[in-house]
């Protein structure tokens, strides 16, 4: 037996996957926190029945604690349920979410996926069932947890300082003096450039050795390494940041000779041997120049002209390139001419009529059909045309082989080969030019531009251009390999080049374009698809990764973007094998966000580089530096925690059997995190680009940024120029290295201010400081970055430098910091030495590389002035470009004893648990006529300037406005204006409660009354920018505390049911409360429910009998609310009067008798009642007032004194209602004429309702009035239709008959079990009948009535006049109404029968039927409430509409097309009911239920977007909105909720 375990805490981050198995998480874009121990879990939560859970399983890569991470190796993972007979499947739960828990242990990129077999359309024949199939592959991203001296190192709290490592002279003195440095300066990471030996070159990026460190800087190699990492964590605080470089080597690295094949060759790459012949003649052709009489030192633009124009001529034709592009004429024609005269070509149909073919069509033909080595590039002449097929198209065109016909047939095929060769020739015409444009921009930039290197005069030492290929030397190791094999290409970059596509690879030609921008010195390596194809490659580079990572904390990739995807997941992988917790930053430069979220979430990068020197201007700055800055200050709590007690552990599916208080996170949006370099090895230096003193405010405004910065060697010193760390040989020197660094003015750079700066950035980027607000003013820039719950901060003030800046004090208006108190850190200015002697003084030093001549010094006048409310800080006259302040910041009233974040959320729970629904009802809800008529027209709701009035006066209403802007973080939403402006809005909620608090049936209030005005006291004070914030925190607390206690009073179906069981059950706490106007007896004020909101809330449009009955099932008797419904039950029974409930209630006082339905739905929820509620037959016994009296039909006010002076129990009512009917109903409304309605007409207020005797069918109503839901009366003059109902449906609607069916089957029944005394009725000739006879009457006659045959040769068999029938194989709407056409209309009503009287329906055609209304009739939400086949179909409704139109005019199609929301839950539950009679094994049953939850989507997101919280009454065409629809209604909730009660109760058969 499992034990227990001592109750612990959970950390949970929720991951829901919607029916497709993606991940419901904004941005899609998974990115975790480091791991921790005990491990946290991500919780995947997965609708019980979706698409993916058939035969469906997850599949993840994570693994588990102490194993290694394996990219293929994926878990397969199942639910709880069946864990336990070890079924390795998702098992379907249709009223459930399913849970996989799954512990992080380790940092990395993870993967997932679900594999199932898809849902196959609906169908009632048989159907073959889909094949297998699986998702695309999702990935986790799991931040490593890096740490110094025990010290945890967020990603974001990295100040990383990057070297070129041969710059830094010899190890261990030279290496150990610049590490203090870097140390003493607060740094805590060390980006080294590659470390090991290097190519000829001498780039540190042009590896000769993967395997060797550089023994110029470690003479005893690896153990250098070592020894220097161990000194750096330990001795200075640093963490080390190492170059791995994947996708080339050094062109002169030995290992190239005996393993060519790792690079694209002649042999391994044929299609490059065309790019090598070019190579080659470009070269020479710079050799030749002189001799052609072109110019060798180009001088100017002409002189590159004169050697361009020469370049054709001299160069390309020689080469003759488009032998690689088209056919060779003469060989295929008399290859093909040879195969037509041998006579054996074989017949082909396509060429058949190809006599009369055009020239372009033969070639066409033969492009198509006989063209080989189209997309190759594998030779001259390579693509050919097989003989065979040409040999037919002759044949076709010239008949059989005829030697007098060779010359005419060769004649004829080279026609058609050279029509075929002519787009060859275009497009060989298109690469050439190409190739001119692109050696022209090369040879213009390396020679001409002024930003270019001018290499001068072309020689050996420069050649004319780059050569694109390396040459391996001919020598005893060499010649063993395919002369070929000796020529490999080089790496480069292409611009705007599809990150995706290898440029080296057979279908790129960028290196015969002459696009690449070539790394000489750089073989570029070929990986293949895999270790098989390069086993030497991968071996050699994965020792290689395996080596960094054993050293280094974090790998930084060189040239990302130009890494096969594969490989670098491949060596990642390698590399975290040996380190889990390895950082990996990128440059990746794909040009496209999209592609750039593909390398992180595959790689699992920790952070993309990006650059504040690519800024040009101000402007540009702080534009960079705000999408750096983490979110805004007052940002919402997006990241949502919720402690909630589960049995969810580790490990498993709904986890071990471990009780635990589990703290849930919803996943935030992230994006992709940046390692922001306020300069790199790779960018020109302030002195260059901008001003030299702007290296200050840059340096102090990249560390304000929230995410992990850097900086580069030589930035602190200021040196004048970027150095080329190709051809520099010179040794880093700084002043930083050599003396102790302290915070302050100083000579030799700003290092000393810099120590401020990476101690105040890795303080925040720890301690979780992410909320920053930036400022532009001209040439300044202010940042305040503080934490979202201390609001502890630091703002820095930054006067940037640029070219044209001068000593300029420029205009920063005083800057005002609301509710803040601010203290000085320290203010400086930088100055520069930028004078050409300067410059020339550091140039000239042979030996080390230095910065220009600075100082930085203290400025005085930064004004600060700590208000009572604010604080205001001021910039002196002299604060010149190159000038910072920072400043220590705090919110004093921010400040609370338990923290203002915690003591706002907390304590809801506890205010809200004596409130019940009703209260809740108060609490969360109200629409607008619901407030006026409970506040006797004082009250509303509230309306907020620029969005409007809230659609509730309660917590939905403002959760509902609240919800997006949360979300999305939308600051500058209206409700975020109205709420900094004032505390308004806090004062309505408050005074509204307590106001109501004070009426004895909402004394429960004054306890959520009390907690919010506590929780709104304090935050009434802070400063308004944050005032959002807290408000959204407190009403989200309250709102969820309301929603949970809702649950609490709910069934347990309720409770433990999916998220949208929950919203659905909600909805009867809407539309369930305290209504002045709206009682359900006139004497007292009772809670009563609303058919809908607004437009049904309140007096007597509150509450109608048919929608209330409808509903009640749902909404009250699944959800548990028994006592509701019993009062509903009753309130009506006591206003039975001509055997019918009222369909419009008014407190019993003025009920109006119009409907023939509502009566049969008010019996079918007291035998519901009977069935569902425990001890439900009591009710039967139960006795109610009567505000009529019994059997008589006369009418009275309700103060007369024969109301209510008689009795009745239920039992005696249901037989009153069933006798009466019996019998026959002829009467004319009480109070008829215009007063009761002014639509109507005379004839209309006339009720006749009599049974057939011969079927047991009911019939009623007539022509003038419409006595089913379909109620709506014509009311247009223009149109002539006032008094013309729209859907008149006398006769027997379909659904009165069903209901009646099963309304006799359960007293026939209750009677046999000695439940109910009564055994039938007397017929109105007075003859009397068992409720058996009748109910067997309509089970006789129902289908031969209402079916109409699929064959119409069946016709004879049913009551059906063939001449009339639209549509076949479906169940009549009407039996014998007064326009016969309309009996054979397709509406969604039959399932209503279906479902309370499925005996009367053969399985078959009721599936059958069912299936036709899936197809014509289910919209997205609704039904359509005609078939769109008939010719009276008018799906959209405007009931403003006053036109000539008769069909439409003041909305008379209410029910003509229109989708019905509420007709929904009845189809599908007819549908689970017959489906599932045609199932047996489990598979089938669990598809009958996932066919149920796909034709729910709609609805769930209708009830999860819209603001009302509920489903709409209907909807247009096509799901489209209605604006005359009442937003949400209450039987399109509650006979949802019969769906799941049905579902839930198979479930336990």
């Amino acid at each position: 037996m499992t034990s227990i375990n001592q109750p612990t805490s959970q950390v949970v981050y929720s991951l829901p996957l919607n029916d497709a198995g993606h991940p419901d998480v904004p941005g899609g874009y998974i990115y975790l926190p480091p791991p921790t121990d005990p491990a946290y879990i991500v919780r995947f939560a997965i609708e019980g029945t979706s698409s993916i859970c058939r035969e469906g399983s997850l599949w993840v890569n994570i693994p588990k604690k102490g194993e290694n991470f394996n990219r293929h190796a994926f878990h397969e993972f199942n639910h709880f349920l069946q864990l336990l007979t070890n079924v390795v499947r998702l098992h379907p739960d249709f009223n459930q979410t399913l849970y996989i828990d799954v512990p992080i242990h380790f940092a990395g990129a993870f993967a997932f996926y679900t594999t199932y077999t898809p849902l196959p359309d609906f169908s009632s024949a048989e159907a073959s069932p889909p094949e297998p199939t699986k998702t695309e592959t999702f990935y986790i991203d799991v931040e490593p947890r890096l740490t110094v001296n025990g010290t945890v190192l967020p990603i974001d709290s990295l100040s990383i300082f990057s070297v070129i490592s041969k710059l830094m002279g010899q190890y261990p003195t030279d290496w150990e003096r610049h590490l203090r440095g870097i140390g003493q300066r607060e740094y805590n990471m060390v980006h080294f450039t590659p470390l090991m030996q290097r190519g000829t070159s001498n780039s540190p990026y042009s590896i000769y050795d993967q395997l060797t460190f550089d023994p110029a800087c470690f003479p005893n190699g690896e153990q250098d390494v070592a020894t220097m990492i161990t000194s750096m964590e330990q001795n200075h605080g640093l963490l080390g940041l190492t170059d791995v470089v994947l996708n080339h080597t050094a062109n002169n690295s030995k290992w190239l000779e005996e393993h060519p094949e790792a690079g694209y060759n002649i042999e391994t790459a044929p299609w490059l041997e065309v790019a090598l012949e070019l190579d080659n003649a470009l070269l020479q052709y710079g050799t030749d120049l002189a001799k052609y009489g072109l110019p060798t030192d180009l001088k100017s633009a002409d002189d590159l002209q004169r050697v361009m124009d020469a370049l054709q001529p001299h160069c390309l034709d020689l080469v003759n390139i488009w032998e690689y592009y088209v056919v060779k004429v003469s060989r295929d024609a008399e290859a093909a001419v040879d195969a037509w005269m041998s006579g054996l070509t074989k017949a082909d149909s396509k060429v058949d009529g190809a006599k009369k073919w055009s020239l372009s069509q033969k070639a066409e033909f033969l492009r198509e059909n006989a063209l080989i080595g189209r997309d190759e590039f594998a030779g001259r002449f390579h693509r050919n045309i097989d003989p065979n097929v040409a040999a037919a198209l002759i044949t076709s065109v010239l008949g059989h082989a005829d030697a007098n016909l060779r010359q005419t047939a060769l004649d004829a095929v080279t026609d058609w080969l050279k029509a075929l060769n002519v787009p060859y020739y275009k497009e060989y015409d298109v690469d050439v030019a190409v190739i001119k444009q692109q050696v022209q921009d090369r040879v213009r930039y390396l020679r001409l531009d002024a930003d270019g290197p001018k290499l001068g005069p072309i020689n050996k030492q420069h050649a004319f251009i780059e050569s694109y290929f390396t040459r391996l030397p001919l020598n005893e190791t060499t010649k063993k390999h395919n002369p070929k094999a000796l020529f490999l290409v080089n790496n480069g970059w292409v611009w705007a080049a599809d990150a995706m596509r290898d440029n080296a690879g057979s279908s790129s030609r960028t290196y015969l374009r002459r696009e690449v921008i070539v790394w000489g010195d750089c073989v570029k390596l070929r990986y293949g698809k895999g270790p098989e194809d390069n086993p030497y490659l991968w071996d050699f580079m994965t020792r290689y990764t395996r080596l960094m990572a054993k050293y280094f904390a974090g790998f930084r990739i060189d040239n990302c973007h130009s890494t096969p995807l594969h490989v670098a997941e491949y060596l990642l992988d390698q590399a975290r094998n040996v380190r889990p917790d390895l950082a990996v930053f990128a440059e990746l430069f794909t040009g496209d966000e999209k592609m750039d979220y593909v390398f992180v979430k595959r790689l699992g990068l920790s952070a993309l580089i990006r650059e504040a020197m690519q800024a040009w201007s101000t402007k540009e700055v702080s534009r960079l530096v705000h999408m750096h800055s983490g979110r805004p200050i007052g940002s919402f709590e997006v990241d949502t925690i919720s402690s909630s007690k589960s049995s969810a552990a580790t490990d498993g599916i709904n986890g071990s059997l471990a009780e635990i208080t589990e703290v849930v996170h919803n996943i935030r949006q992230s994006p992709v995190h940046a390692l922001f370099m306020d300069c790199t090895h790779d960018n020109e230096v302030p002195a260059q680009k901008r001003d030299a003193r702007d290296t200050l405010p840059n340096a102090a405004l990249v560390n304000m940024c929230a995410c992990a910065t850097g900086s580069v060697m030589g930035y602190d010193e200021i040196y004048a120029k970027l150095i080329d760390l190709v051809s520099e040989s010179r040794l880093y020197q700084s002043s930083f290295s050599d003396h102790e660094v302290k915070i302050g003015a100083g000579r030799g750079g700003i290092g000393r201010i810099k120590k401020l700066l990476n101690r105040n950035h890795t303080f925040m980027g720890r301690n979780g400081y992410d909320e920053t607000f930036l400022h532009h003013e001209g040439e300044y820039i202010t940042v305040h970055r503080m934490h979202p719950k201390t609001r502890k901060g630091y703002f820095t003030v930054a006067h940037t430098a640029f070219p044209g800046y001068g000593e300029g004090h420029g205009i920063l208006t005083p800057v005002h910091l609301d509710g803040t108190q601010a203290k000085l850190i320290g203010s400086w200015k930088l100055d520069v030495d930028v004078s050409e002697s300067a410059k020339q003084a550091v140039y000239n030093d042979k030996s080390y590389l230095r910065g220009l001549p600075s100082s930085v010094s203290s400025l005085s006048g930064v004004g600060l002035e700590n208000n009572a409310d604010e604080a205001v800080i001021t910039v002196p006259s002299h604060f010149p470009p190159g000038s910072v302040a920072i400043f220590e910041t705090c919110i004093p009233s921010a400040e609370h004893s338990e923290g203002l974040d915690q003591y706002v959320t907390s304590g809801a729970t506890e205010a809200l648990t004596e409130s019940s629904l009703i209260d809740l009802n108060f609490i969360l809800y109200r629409s607008e006529p619901e407030e006026r008529d409970a506040s006797g027209g004082k009250d509303g709701v509230y309306a907020i300037p620029g969005h409007g009035s809230l659609v509730y006066a309660g917590l939905q209403g403002w959760w509902s406005c609240l919800r997006d802007v949360v979300r999305y973080n939308q600051l500058g939403h209206a409700i975020c204006n109205h709420l900094r402006e004032g505390t308004w809005a806090m004062d309505y909620i408050v005074s509204r409660l307590e106001r109501m608090s004070k009426r004895k049936e909402y004394t429960s209030l004054s306890k959520p009354a009390a907690w919010l005005q506590s929780r709104f006291d304090a935050i009434r004070n802070i400063p308004s920018f944050l005032r959002p914030r807290y408000f959204a925190l407190v009403i989200q607390a309250a709102y969820d505390a309301a929603w949970a206690r809702g649950m609490e009073c709910m069934s347990d179906d309720v409770r433990y049911g999916q998220g949208f069981v929950q919203s659905l059950a909600m909805v009867s706490v809407q539309m369930t409360g305290y209504m002045p106007s709206a009682s359900l007896v006139p004497f007292a004020c009772v809670p009563s429910m609303s058919a809908g909101l607004p437009h049904f809330s309140s007096s007597w449009a509150r509450c109608w009998g048919r929608d209330i009955f409808i509903s009640l099932r749902g909404l009250y008797l699944a959800t548990g609310r028994y006592s509701d419904a019993r009062s509903h039950i009753m309130a009506f029974a006591s206003v039975l009067k001509h055997g019918m409930i009222p369909n419009l209630l008014s407190d019993g006082k003025l009920p109006r008798y119009n409907s023939r339905d509502s009566i049969w739905f008010f019996l079918q929820c007291i035998q519901d009642y009977t069935k569902m509620v425990p001890n439900g037959l009591d009710i039967l016994k139960e006795v109610v007032d009567r505000r009529f009296l019994p059997y008589d039909d006369t009418y009275f006010e309700f103060d007369d004194p024969r109301a209510y002076s008689k009795k009745s129990t239920i039992e005696e009512i249901i037989q009153e209602a069933l006798q009466r009917h019996a019998t026959g109903l002829s009467f004319r409304e009480a109070n008829a004429g215009p007063k009761l309605d002014v639509q109507m007409k005379d004839e209309g207020f006339n009720i006749e309702i009599h049974v057939d005797w011969k079927t047991g069918i009911i019939f009623g109503g007539n022509q003038s009035n419409c006595g089913t839901w379909m109620d709506k009366m014509g009311e247009s003059d223009r149109a002539g239709s006032r008094g013309v109902p729209g859907t008149p449906r006398d006769g027997a609607p379909v659904e009165i008959t069903g209901l009646l069916a099963s309304t006799l089957t359960w007293v026939a029944e209750l009677y046999d079990q000695g439940h109910y005394r009564f055994e039938g009725v007397m017929t109105e000739n007075g003859n009397p009948i068992t409720f058996k006879a009748w109910a067997s009457k309509l089970q006789d006659s129902f289908e031969r009535c209402y079916y109409i045959p699929k064959d119409p040769s069946e016709d004879g068999s049913y009551d059906t006049n063939s001449a009339i029938v639209n549509r076949r194989g479906i169940y009549k709407d009407l039996y014998r109404s007064g326009k016969e056409y309309e009996d054979y209309q397709l509406r969604p009503n039959f399932p209503i029968a279906m479902t309370v009287a499925p005996q009367l329906f053969t399985p078959e055609k009721a599936l059958g039927a069912l299936e036709l209304a899936d197809k014509h009739l289910r919209g997205p939400t609704g039904m359509a409430t005609l078939d769109p086949s008939d010719r009276n179909y008018r799906p959209y409704y405007i009931n403003s509409e006053d036109s000539t139109d008769f069909a439409t005019s003041k909305g008379r199609n209410y029910h003509q097309g229109p989708e019905w929301i509420w007709p929904t839950g009845f189809f599908l539950r007819a549908l689970l009911k017959f489906d599932l009679m045609r199932k047996s094994t489990t598979a089938e049953r669990t598809e009958v239920f996932q066919q149920i939850t796909r034709r729910l989507e709609g609805c769930k997101i209708a009830i999860r977007e819209s603001p009302w919280a509920g489903l709409a009454e209907l909807t247009q065409k096509n799901g489209e909105f209605c604006g005359d629809s009442s937003p949400t209604q209450a039987w399109s909730a509650g006979c949802l909720l019969d769906l799941f009660y049905d579902a839930k109760a198979i479930a336990r058969e």
